[in-house]
């Protein structure tokens, strides 16, 4: 097995990892939003409208 970030051999501490170094550049691709499931949907309809501040008319 190797490390998913650098492909060195797996460290049995660290696992799935080489190093603590590979483990938190792993952490901070998921906090950094790094790591991403497209929904599918376009993202401009997914957005609010920026000219009437997010607001939707739902008459």
């Amino acid at each position: 097995m190797s490390c998913p970030i650098c492909g060195k051999p797996v460290e049995q501490a660290w696992r799935p990892f080489c190093s603590k170094r590979c483990a938190d550049l792993d952490l901070a691709r998921w906090l950094g939003g790094g790591y991403r499931i497209s929904s599918g949907e376009d993202e401009a309809e997914s957005l609010p409208d920026q000219e009437d501040g997010g607001k939707r008319d739902e008459s």
